[in-house]
């Protein structure tokens, strides 16, 4: 098929493509892009006999991208964010479309993102955002994630990053378990303490500092959580003390479900990033929602 038809055509397998590679299924690509699997199947079957190559390895367990189709995957996403800046450019930064997904931990996610959406969402009628809530780290490309907000050191230089806050982390307990076990008065005392191990305290030594004195402390605790709301939730429950950032806390802190202990030391500051997958060409929306993270937690 030739002209215009043509192009629109190649633009939908395109699409295609990559909501095939970012769920992992044929038939939720498919549906994604309201057609038929067998439709999606034909697509890509043409789409792969024009490039002389296998995008897709096929068996009846899984379906996971070849390494051609792991390259292909990386340019066509940043082709496809092009064609989504050019049409936003032409509409105008008030009626972006399309979808947005965000890739975020649980904990900032309800804490610091949800409570911060409405005013773009109601800024952006027409644009779908899709919050993926997962504290692992996702492979962006692989997965078709647009945003990802990262806490810590940046994995990879290459990655297009934008700083959107740095905060101090700060020991915190329930009244319960403070009752019971008692106020740790300096961080040698915390030896006698069971930690909730999770997040800055998973598996690493804390170093604290008070003017010029340093003391090292290996958290000890029986329950660890890779998930950084139910950590905090354990930790409002009494089952120990744990480390993380202040806006992880701060609601707790306002309300007095948790208490800060050894305010007068000082840990490391924790940095937050917000990671874009397309490459040199973010989407616009992308880089919209970023402005808006970051003029929201200006005043934090």
């Amino acid at each position: 098929m030739a002209g215009s038809e043509g192009v629109s055509d190649r633009f939908q397998a395109l699409r295609l493509f990559v909501e095939i590679a970012r769920t992992g299924s044929f038939s939720k690509g498919a549906k994604a892009m309201r057609l038929s699997q067998p439709t999606a199947s034909r697509i890509i079957a043409l789409l792969e006999e024009q490039l002389g190559t296998v995008l897709f390895s096929r068996s009846t367990r899984a379906l996971t991208l070849t390494d051609p189709g792991s390259a292909y995957l990386a340019r066509v996403q940043s082709i496809l964010a092009s064609l989504e800046e050019a049409d936003d450019a032409v509409r105008g930064s008030d009626d972006m479309r399309g979808t947005l997904r965000v890739a975020v931990s649980s904990i900032f996610a309800s804490r610091i993102i949800v409570p911060r959406l409405k005013s773009f969402v109601a800024r952006h009628p027409n644009l779908q955002i899709e919050l993926t809530i997962d504290d692992r780290r996702q492979d962006m490309i692989l997965e078709g994630i647009d945003v990802a907000i990262r806490f810590g050191k940046l994995p990879d230089s290459t990655i297009i990053a934008r700083l959107i806050g740095r905060w101090p982390l700060v020991v915190a307990a329930a009244p319960s378990y403070l009752d019971v076990r008692g106020i740790p008065g300096t961080p040698d005392a915390l030896a006698d303490h069971t930690f909730v191990i999770a997040g800055p305290v998973a598996g690493r030594e804390l170093l604290f500092r008070q003017g010029d004195r340093e003391v090292k402390v290996q958290p000890k605790g029986q329950v660890a959580i890779d998930g950084a709301e139910v950590a905090v939730s354990a930790v409002r429950a009494g089952v120990g003390i744990a480390v993380a950032s202040l806006p992880s806390f701060s609601e707790d802190l306002d309300t007095g479900n948790l208490v800060q202990v050894l305010s007068d030391w000082k840990l490391a500051e924790i940095e937050a990033h917000a990671l874009f997958g397309n490459g040199p060409a973010p989407k616009p929306a992308a880089r919209a929602f970023v402005d808006h993270l970051v003029e929201q937690l200006h005043s934090f």
